[in-house]
């Protein structure tokens, strides 16, 4: 597993701990597992800037998990 998840708990919640994922984010690859939101994987590996402001260009961090997340503007692929 890469990645550093210092902020990860390390039991609970419902994502499959034997079951861990790679991703890329911002060019640097991340890892998570299997049940993981982007949000949380973001959070467990340590990622507070996930974008910026339009108009004046302002750090934006993640407020929720959920679908109504302001700065939810990601990209989701697959494959290489």
């Amino acid at each position: 597993m890469r990645g550093n998840q210092a902020n990860r708990l390390s039991a609970g919640g419902l994502i499959d701990r034997s079951a861990p994922l790679s991703f890329r984010f911002d060019g640097k690859t991340l890892s998570g597992f299997q049940g993981d939101t982007l949000a949380s994987a973001l959070v467990a590996n340590g990622v507070k800037l996930v974008g910026r402001s339009f108009k004046y260009h302002r750090p934006r961090g993640i407020l929720t998990a959920g679908s109504e997340e302001p700065n939810a503007l990601v990209e989701l692929r697959s494959g290489a």
